[in-house]
């Protein structure tokens, strides 16, 4: 009977032992854990639950970088250039007026006055054309006393002294009564313009007594009052 019991208290023993042992908590295994991944552990009443974590993944604080360059390029727009439709200025300009010239008939009997239109920059040009007017004419009728083949050398003005300075052939040359018409056409032409006071005739330069050898000729000739 004793040895029952005995044999009954060592089972209980073996049994209390054996339970003991069983509920001794197991240690949970290492794991390596991977990139960005946590584990975990929780232990409820003697198990081990491992729960598996995800790392959020890191930002990215790396700025972005601008594509724009550093630097704008500057656009220059230049104005479409404009032409102009005037004409240029020219340094002097023409001026036309409307004159007397004096010229004779066909039997030189007397002196008869017409129309001009000139046109001049200068009042050496002015005098110039004036000159040309008596040297031809649109009327058949009137004959000019002075030829085409008179060249006018030189023109000056000054302080209301107007000098002529001609050529004058041979062949330009008349008689008596067509020089002292010539003369007088001269004078009556360019005693027109009021600034003309006095007007001397030269030939090549030169003072001559006549200019065709029949008429004296003064120097210089005046505005008759």
């Amino acid at each position: 009977m004793n040895k029952k019991i005995w044999i009954a208290a060592l089972l209980v023993t073996v049994m209390a032992v054996a339970a003991g042992c069983g509920s001794k908590p197991t240690a949970a295994p290492n794991q390596t854990q991977g990139a960005g991944t946590e584990n975990n552990v929780t232990e409820v009443e003697g198990e081990t639950i491992t729960e598996p974590v995800t790392a959020e993944p890191e930002e990215n604080t790396t700025p972005t970088e601008s594509t724009e360059g550093s630097s704008e390029e500057e656009t220059t727009t230049t104005p479409p250039s404009e032409t102009s439709t005037e004409k240029p200025a020219t340094s002097e300009s023409n001026e036309k007026k409307t004159i007397t010239v004096f010229y004779t008939d066909e039997e030189e009997l007397e002196l008869h006055k017409a129309s001009a239109e000139i046109s001049y920059a200068s009042d050496d040009a002015k005098y110039k054309a004036t000159f040309e007017s008596l040297q031809q004419s649109k009327d058949a009728k009137l004959v000019p006393l002075w030829s085409k083949e008179i060249e006018l050398k030189s023109v000056q003005f000054k302080d209301g002294a107007l000098t002529l300075d001609i050529h004058m052939p041979d062949t330009a040359r008349l008689g008596a009564g067509g020089e002292s018409y010539a003369l007088d056409a001269l004078k009556q032409t360019f005693f027109q313009f009021d600034e003309i006071k006095s007007l001397d005739l030269l030939v090549d330069g030169q003072q001559t007594e006549s200019l065709m050898g029949h008429v004296d000729l003064e120097h210089p000739m005046t505005r008759s009052e």
